[in-house]
């Protein structure tokens, strides 16, 4: 058996690394791009960053913002249409997930014009080119869209989403720089960066996680865990050691899969508009203890990367309780809500433990889980 491992060609990090975009257009010879970012960030000057970078170098672009938080069919359709429109060559994608996931999709289609109707790109669909040229420019620390061969859709007439893996989807170029994320607000730190650990957790112990992912996802789980309430706190190394762990996380899960916490997490972003980041930490911590007969040794490791002194004495019972209580305290600290009481509905529970077991994410988890279990999870935490 063999394992392939997909990441960007191209990629800069650390505080200044927008500055290499200009030089970057200029050596592929692209000649007009479409900026693909939300209402949001062109409102509050963050999109305009970057283009006051081409419009100093006399590089041609228009803006598409008509992106939502959880994208869906019909942005990424209307994309389509804009990026032909504009007569553009590639796109250079700026916000958080949701501005790289709609990017990915236009780019997907405008250069396989047979899935245009987005929902064919579900699972992983058998693409035949690589998309229309990326640079991804992230806003948040969390979700490494710029790294990963994923992107998430919301279908809003069966209410669920559904989650693409393509390695044709892959950025061609990253540029992850601090300065574009100054403005994220304390809960978006919070919910963004509680979704790389997630990411870094799931991908460490998913039943496709080998060594060269497990090294990645160790590494992540560390430097996240050892910066994220800085962050939070507004402190910018913080922030800086945040945007890195993050894509290191995207590094590692893109290529292994993630699990049970993920596609409990998307329904209820679908169904009720919960925040992914949010989602996913509020899960996190039942998820791990019920996946713990499932994990050998690892969650030693997490809580030993996490700080936790004294876990080489631990039985296997108090280190697995000890990785757990760690994440758990950590999510609280930074302001996550500690369960889903007025979210999840009763009534939903049967049509959510559906959605889960169809969701791409789910054959990952570790530890086998039926129908029944993911409703009692659920219904925990209610």
């Amino acid at each position: 058996m063999s394992n392939r491992f997909c990441l960007n060609p191209v990629s800069y990090h650390g505080y200044g690394a927008i500055e290499n975009i200009v030089p970057e257009v200029k050596s592929h010879g692209w000649k007009k791009a479409m900026i693909a970012s939300d209402p949001g960030l062109v409102k509050f000057g963050v999109t305009k960053i970057v283009t006051d970078l081409l419009d100093a170098a006399g590089l041609a672009y228009e803006v598409y913002s008509e992106i939502k938080p959880n994208p869906t069919i019909q942005n990424v359709q209307d994309g389509v249409a804009a990026f032909k429109k504009m007569g553009a060559d590639y796109i250079i994608a700026i916000g958080g997930g949701s501005s790289m996931d709609t990017s990915k999709a236009i780019g997907v289609i405008n250069t396989n014009p047979e899935f245009a109707d987005v929902r064919s790109l579900e699972g992983v669909a058998p693409t035949r080119n690589p998309c229309t040229p990326i640079i991804a420019v992230p806003t948040t620390a969390g979700t490494a869209a710029e790294v990963t061969i994923n992107y998430v859709i919301t279908d809003v007439e069966k209410h669920r989403k559904f989650v693409c893996v393509d390695p044709h989807d892959m950025p061609i170029i990253a540029v992850v720089d601090p300065k574009m994320m100054a403005t994220m607000p304390k809960k978006l730190i919070a919910s963004t960066g509680m979704d790389a650990l997630t990411h870094a957790i799931e991908g460490y112990i998913t039943k496709g996680a080998w060594e060269l992912s497990d090294m990645f996802h160790i590494e992540a789980i560390r430097i996240i865990s050892h910066n994220i309430v800085a962050s939070y706190n507004g402190d910018m190394k913080g922030r800086e050691e945040m945007a890195l762990g993050q894509y290191v996380a995207g590094m590692g899960f893109s290529n292994v899969g993630l699990g049970l916490v993920h596609s409990m997490a998307h329904p209820l972003s679908a169904v009720y508009d919960t925040p992914h980041g949010v989602a996913c930490s509020i899960l996190l911590p039942t998820v791990m203890a019920w996946n713990a007969p499932a994990t050998g040794e690892k969650y030693r490791e997490i809580a030993r990367v996490m700080g936790v002194k004294g876990v080489d004495e631990m039985s296997q019972e108090e280190y697995r309780k000890a990785a757990v209580d760690a994440v758990q305290k950590l999510s609280l600290t930074v302001g996550i809500p500690a369960n889903l009481k007025g979210i999840v509905k009763e009534e939903d529970l049967d049509m959510l433990a559906d959605q889960v077991i169809n969701d791409a994410c789910f054959p990952g988890n570790p530890r086998e889980t039926s129908k029944e279990d993911v409703i009692a999870i659920y219904r925990s935490l209610m």
